[in-house]
């Protein structure tokens, strides 16, 4: 793993048992000594610490940063508001997602904070549209997650945003934390943007709290199943419009056929079409029966009779919270209807499962 980057909470995570794995280009832990369960149950009852120093962080400057974002997003930039972030989608040509983002307005910048795998595409992409950016290398990033996390975090910062998707800037004696109430768990939590010269001690002070424990990328990905939460390059692509994906919320209303701003960004017109219309397929949410977690690849069927596949399951794993077998993935929207029942091709026998909404654990985000 000698050519993998390595976050400013590497040797932190060493030091307390993490499983280092090649991740997205990085040398990341995987779990900790409790494992994947025990990880994500404690995150659901108490506070989780997630190293996520991986993603990419962009600062945006100047007058006119948001329309020139705005033009590659379906999303209302230009009338975010001071202290307020926003889910994002870059969408191409044909509609399809080249990466999913949050946007963050701090009044005087945005701050984009952009997948791993996907952060120098971002990168070359805002750039070839002109746009004037600031790749950070010298901030980390932890999510802090879990009913117990705003006492964790307020007993180290004392202060903190004060509702979902608000942000904030805090002057602390760990330097300048720029904090969102947001994650990927479902749980009420934040991301906090630290100096990467302060990142482990700041981390050391979040895990001297006795509620919080480091979690690994195992339990977060567990976590954003159960959330219903979908991972690019699995549940979204460039192949995936976010009509297909069920991310409809993100498409802003200043954005749509008739807003104030309709249109302007890459694939609009295929994206309207299908709001308009609806999708063919859809991401729905998956039940298999019994206890064996259907992965992602497994194909799915209309029927046991049926010969053709009709969708394929894109993430699935054994749920921890529910104690059964939850899954996502892509049918014919007809299908898509929760309470279908459908079947699966696992080890050359069909299996039953239905179709369901999603989340499939309730979020708690502080609204």
């Amino acid at each position: 793993m000698t050519d993998l980057k390595r976050t400013p909470l590497y040797a932190l995570n060493e030091e307390l048992g993490g499983k280092m794995v090649p991740f997205a280009g990085w040398e990341m832990p995987v779990q900790f000594a409790p494992g994947v369960m025990k990880e994500h149950l404690h995150t659901r009852a108490a506070c989780g610490l997630f190293d996520v120093s991986h993603m990419g962080q962009v600062i945006l400057r100047g007058a006119g940063a948001a329309e020139a974002l705005e033009a590659l997003v379906p999303v209302d930039i230009a009338g975010l508001k001071p202290g307020r972030q926003r889910y994002a989608l870059f969408t191409n040509d044909a509609g399809g997602i080249l990466d999913d983002l949050m946007v963050a307005n701090y009044g005087d910048r945005l701050l984009l904070v952009v997948n791993a795998a996907n952060a120098e595409a971002d990168i070359a992409h805002m750039r070839r549209a002109g746009l004037e950016i600031e790749p950070l290398q010298d901030r980390a990033l932890l999510a802090v997650q879990g009913p117990a996390a705003e006492a964790v975090l307020e007993a180290a910062t004392g202060a903190v945003p004060a509702r979902f998707m608000d942000v904030a800037e805090v002057e602390t004696s760990y330097g300048d934390l720029w904090i969102s109430r947001s994650g990927y768990t479902g749980e009420d939590g934040f991301e906090v943007s630290v100096p990467a010269s302060q990142a482990e001690a700041f981390a050391r002070k979040l895990l001297s709290h006795e509620a919080c424990e480091p979690i690994g990328l195992g339990a977060r990905d567990s976590l954003r199943l159960e959330a219903g939460l979908p991972l690019h390059g699995h549940d979204i692509d460039e192949g995936t419009t976010p009509v297909e994906a069920a991310l409809t919320f993100a498409l802003s209303k200043a954005r749509r056929p008739g807003g104030a701003r309709a249109g302007g960004y890459p694939g609009a017109e295929i994206i309207a079409a299908q709001l308009e219309t609806g999708p063919e397929r859809l991401r729905t949410g998956l039940l298999p029966e019994g206890r064996a977690p259907m992965r992602e690849g497994v194909q799915l069927f209309a029927s046991e009779e049926a010969t053709e596949p009709a969708g394929v399951i894109t993430s699935g794993a054994f749920a921890p919270s529910l104690q059964r077998p939850v899954a996502m993935g892509y049918l014919p929207t007809e299908l898509a209807e929760p309470g279908t029942q459908i079947t699966a091709e696992l080890r050359g026998k069909r299996m039953p499962l239905a179709c369901a909404p999603m989340p499939f654990q309730p979020s708690t985000y502080k609204r």
